[in-house]
């Protein structure tokens, strides 16, 4: 069962996509740049130079800030790997320098401890993020070494690790209230090969949610409580403090359930608590399993990606409706104008589901990437690449826009890395075979099992379903080919030979490649969805999908309030790609009913005889390109007609 998540590295991918291409290039000359001036005016690159400098007291931002610059390292490294930038090399060498001259002789370094409380260190690992920023240290190291072979932060990374296996199951034994150093751990065995990482990654998995443990962290909370840190302004000193109520349950009980340590994993059932936290400690779980196979942790993964699929996701691929927690309820509980959804929790949807493919190849796993990917991570992100939404409602009454920037700044620079290593999610290696799971026009050139393979595509995707695959080897190798879910029909030929489908899956094509050419075609329709009818929010309403692509009705594009429109079930539809429009996008437009607003001049009530319907029509643009133009409400669930 052993493999690795992200077998194709970000080096051997070069994307050219009529649509992917404008948002990775505006990500790299627009987002990444913007991010670092934002690092820099929010005072995150000053705390490292400040604890470089050995002062103590003044600190700015979240006393988890550390974790934006390296997510934004990570981002910047791997546009290096993709392409030599000299100015960006250069920015990345001084903050790559920065961190090294704050980090500490012993390897440890968080500059919100150093700073304000340096004798607070691993005292609360449920609200100071230690291991969280540790980990997205980690995160960067790996991705600079990648991209250019220099060991500058992976030193850094690596003693940052091995400080924190002297410390944990010897000095202490914890976990961290926010997961993240798990996956990290795996990464950086994965790019040494030293056991003691994925020993400390399984240490962590395997110590969360004990009996033993749960009463011990019960009583370290309630002794934390009432701790007011020393050296803290007051403001931020009660940002911790609100950070940790989330921990309790209503009654003031703690069942830790917020971090995923209500249970030990091996017998969770449902995925509870942050959401964000959640996916990052089960692909941490995927890759261990991956590692291992380690067969009990593996029927765990099955369990709770089959417990938050069907029943705690959106149809936009978003996840954790709760605002408050942000993070999951209770089952079906997907309400709409209300619903968090948090970019960063689709990342890590994004990122989970990547590795459970690769372990295991099914479309299924593919599937949710894509719809994840179009839908609730591109809606994240402005079409000028500097405004980011942090919350993904999926109604708005027209008071919900995109930021610059937010006091907790985690999703900006997560979506930079996330559009930096796109190419990694279009392809796989495993089992000596290759993959197409996302159809994105590319170059790949990569080796399976020591044979040289060059795949070229082109796709018209998400507009329309034609897709061109090239390959070229230098000897066989089986190239399987992704039926999407959501195709009508797919036709597959090479060379203009018929090749059978059965379906959604993978097609397999096991052959000696010397530039023959793979057509692929899948079948768009719009289709009206509904969801279950424990779903209460949506029950009587239908989502519009086409393709990969959620669609919702904004205000702008239509004369009446939304709340008027209802969809037939049997409605004519008419689709038209508007280059003029949201940088070039297919629109839907479909028949609907409205009231008529006869006779409601001086009326309030009317008996419901009086009253009547009559024909309209709705327009309707991809969900991830809402809130780009003037402000206004917006629906993805709309009312049907009356069957």
């Amino acid at each position: 069962m052993t493999t690795y998540a992200y077998s194709v590295g970000v080096n051997e991918v070069e994307i050219d996509d009529g649509f992917w291409s404008p948002w990775v290039t505006r990500n790299r000359e627009v987002t990444i740049e913007y991010q670092y001036d934002r690092l820099e005016s929010s005072g995150a690159l000053e705390n490292f130079r400040r604890a470089a400098a050995g002062e103590t007291g003044e600190f700015s931002g979240m006393w988890f800030q550390d974790s934006d610059a390296y997510k934004w390292l990570e981002a910047a490294s791997y546009e290096l790997a993709k392409d030599d930038d000299p100015d960006l090399r250069e920015r990345v060498d001084e903050v790559i320098e920065l961190v090294a001259a704050a980090q500490e002789d012993s390897g440890y370094i968080d500059t919100y401890l150093q700073l304000v409380e340096p004798d607070g260190k691993w005292t609360n690992l449920h609200l100071l993020h230690e291991l969280y920023c540790g980990g997205h240290l980690i995160e960067a190291a790996v991705a600079h070494y990648e991209a250019t072979g220099e060991t500058s932060l992976l030193d850094v990374g690596r003693a940052f690790a091995d400080h924190v296996d002297d410390i944990f199951g010897n000095e202490l034994d914890g976990v961290p209230g926010h997961e993240e150093i798990e996956l990290a751990l795996v990464k950086l065995y994965r790019v040494t090969d030293e056991r003691s990482y994925l020993d400390l990654a399984q240490y962590f998995v395997d110590l969360r949610g004990h009996e033993d443990r749960l009463a011990w962290e019960t009583a370290h909370l309630n002794e934390i409580a009432g701790h007011a840190y020393s050296g803290v302004e007051q403001g931020r000193n009660d940002q911790i403090m609100d950070a940790g109520q989330n921990l309790f349950l209503e009654d003031g009980s703690y069942d830790g359930s917020y971090a995923q340590a209500h249970a030990p994993v091996r017998e969770q059932d449902a995925v509870e608590g942050h959401s964000v936290r959640a996916m990052y400690l089960y692909a941490a779980v995927t890759d261990l399993v991956a590692e291992t196979g380690d067969e009990e942790l593996w029927q765990a993964v099955q369990r709770l990606w089959e417990n938050v699929t069907t029943k705690r996701t959106y149809i936009t691929g978003g996840i954790g409706p709760e605002h408050e927690s942000e993070g999951f309820t209770v089952d079906y509980d997907l309400p709409n104008e209300s619903a968090y959804a948090e970019t960063c929790a689709a990342i890590g949807n994004i990122l989970w589901n990547q590795r459970l493919f690769e372990l295991t190849g099914e479309g299924k796993y593919a599937g949710l990437i894509e719809r994840t990917l179009y839908n609730g991570f591109l809606g994240g992100v402005g079409l000028d690449g500097e405004r980011f939404f942090y919350v993904n409602p999926l109604a708005s009454s027209g008071d919900h826009h995109r930021k610059g920037w937010f006091t907790c700044a985690c999703c900006p620079p997560n979506a930079a890395r996330l559009f930096a290593s796109l190419g990694q999610y279009c392809y796989a290696k495993r089992e000596g075979e290759l993959y197409v799971s996302q159809y994105v026009g590319s170059t790949l050139e990569t080796t399976v099992d020591d044979v040289e393979v060059t795949v070229e595509q082109t796709s018209s995707l998400p507009w329309e379903g034609r897709v061109e695959v090239t390959v070229n080897a230098d000897g066989a190798v089986p190239l399987n080919l992704r039926i999407p879910e959501w195709c009508v029909d797919a036709t597959v030929t090479v060379d203009g030979e018929a090749v059978l489908t059965d379906g959604s899956g993978y097609v397999r094509l096991d052959r000696e490649w010397n530039s023959e050419t793979i057509e692929l075609a899948f079948e768009q329709q719009t289709r009206l969805t509904a969801a279950h009818p424990a779903v209460e929010n949506d029950v009587g309403r239908v989502a519009v999908e086409r393709g990969p692509l959620v669609y919702c009705a904004e205000a702008v594009d239509n004369d009446r309030p939304l709340h008027h429109y209802a969809l037939p079930a049997d409605a004519d539809v008419e689709s038209e790609h508007r280059n003029d429009l949201l940088g070039g996008v297919t629109t839907v437009e479909t028949e609907a009913a409205v009231p008529s607003l006869e006779g409601w001049a001086d009326e309030l009530y009317r008996p419901v005889e009086e009253t009547g319907i009559e024909d309209a029509s709705l327009r309707l643009v991809p969900y991830f390109a809402w809130d780009n133009r003037e402000p206004g409400e917006m629906a993805v669930w709309l009312r049907a007609l009356d069957r």
